[in-house]
């Protein structure tokens, strides 16, 4: 079997990491199988489906490196999707039904009243022309609705292992809205026949559905004469790290909101690559890393508890690791050079902590001077040509025999005047890129 798999997002609103997730692990199956990503913009709801959120949508999936090798929009295809309905229609699988949103909710509170489960009753079934044509007079419109076989599904889940839903206990599903307008459900099982899906993976949310759907699939297999049932993968949710849902705050945990607060996007990849297994979260520095050790095996069935707090620590370890050159034109871009970055990336959370350090070699700043006769001594040793800047172990060596300073209140004193700092990278690289000149003047306590 040739892999091939799809994303499907709605161009409705930004990708966040509940959404990356799913993709990720589709992309990751695929690229170890050899097989094909589809990208599919599910923007059937033309209302709310923009060219914006579907741009934004690639451009978050680019970003991250998750790429796709085929892709086209649901908008182009309303016309396979009436054949399927009008074949259904002729089939009885799809009928019409009258009630309205109202009506039933009303049916389900009786229901549940009397401890019967909430299920659609079927009763337009029952309804003869005579009523239909007396209900539309009325100028009620049908929405439609698939009409299950009322018998177990069954099927060999990747990561869930057998799973059976009994459809009698599950409302036959509304495919078609009052206003005609499609529901996800029929156009997403038309398009992955027609794309030869292989391979569904998504949340354990859509357990039920994919119930419904396997009998949907079997009817439009039967309409087309071809095609397959798709083998699926439901792998568990995100929650927080209090194990919370993350419904209330997926705007800030949104792809464009974590690129614009300056993450890393393998930072996010190698986190939700390992969410959710028993192996330990590796810093990667390309995504490719990540193939070799996806496995479907390796999901548990918990829900999977994403902590913002492991993902900026993840960031930094990633940063520490990174080349040069693949940084140069952003750190470039803040004044930086690839001194400064081999000086100071080590001591970095984010990217642009890069800029306080620009701003810190190139001055002006204001010295703190703690210790006047320290920096006083180092600046002495410098103006002297005793030392240089390239030679911090010799000039700490000369500062610290003309002032008896050691440890803490020899390096504190220095580090305050030089950069205005308590903390931070090595002295050593630090001075030299700083220079004798602005040094020697900070010592003393000027601005430079």
């Amino acid at each position: 079997m040739s892999v091939k798999v799809r994303f499907a997002p709605s161009p409705t609103g930004r990708l966040h990491v509940g959404n990356i997730r799913a993709a990720l692990f589709n992309w990751l199956f695929a690229k170890k199988q050899g097989g094909t990503f589809l990208l599919r913009s599910d923007d059937t709801d033309q209302e709310r489906s923009t060219k914006e959120y579907e741009e934004g949508i690639r451009q978050d999936l680019a970003w991250l490196g998750i790429t796709h090798d085929e892709f086209f929009r649901q908008s182009e295809r309303f016309a396979a999707y009436d054949a399927a309905r009008d074949w259904l229609i002729g089939e009885g699988l799809l009928y019409a039904c009258y009630e309205s949103a109202e009506e039933l909710d009303r049916k389900r509170k009786l229901q549940r009243a009397r401890g019967l489960p909430p299920v659609y009753d079927r009763a337009a079934l029952k309804l003869s022309d005579e009523d239909r044509a007396k209900l539309e007079a009325e100028g009620r419109k049908p929405h439609w609705r698939f009409k299950l076989s009322q018998q177990p599904v069954r099927w060999d889940d990747l990561i869930r292992g057998e799973v059976v839903v009994d459809t009698s206990a599950v409302s036959d599903p509304v495919l078609i809205r009052e206003d005609g307008g499609y529901l996800y459900t029929l156009p997403s099982c038309v398009d992955d026949i027609d794309s030869a899906i292989t391979h569904v993976v998504r949340g354990e949310d859509h357990v039920t559905n994919t119930a419904t759907q396997i009998e949907i699939f079997e009817a439009l297999i039967r309409m087309a004469g071809k095609g397959a049932v798709p083998i699926f993968a439901h792998h568990s949710l995100l929650v927080g790290k209090d194990g919370q849902g993350l419904s209330k705050r997926l705007g800030s945990l949104s792809i464009m909101a974590m690129r614009e607060q300056g993450l890393e996007p393998q930072a996010i990849t190698c986190l939700l690559a390992r969410l959710g297994t028993s192996d330990p979260v590796e810093a990667k520095t390309d995504i490719t890393e990540l193939v070799d050790g996806f496995d479907f095996s390796r999901l548990g069935r918990a829900p999977a508890r994403f902590d913002e707090g492991e993902l900026e620590s993840l960031n930094a370890k990633i940063l520490h690791e990174l080349p040069w050159q693949r940084v140069a034109e952003r750190v470039e871009a803040m004044g930086g050079n690839e001194a400064l970055w081999v000086a100071v990336h080590g001591n970095i959370n984010r990217l642009d902590d890069i800029a306080p350090w620009v701003r810190i070699v190139n001055g002006p700043i204001t010295p703190i001077i703690e210790e006047a006769s320290v920096c006083e001594a180092a600046a002495e040793a410098l103006a002297s040509g005793a030392a240089t800047a390239e030679d911090w172990p010799g000039l700490m060596g000369l500062v610290k025999e003309k002032t008896g300073a050691k440890g803490k209140g020899l390096f504190r004193p220095l580090r305050l005047g030089l950069t205005g700092l308590a903390h931070g990278p090595e002295m050593g690289p630090l001075l030299a890129l700083i220079g004798s000149e602005k040094a020697i003047a900070r010592w003393r306590g000027e601005t430079a």
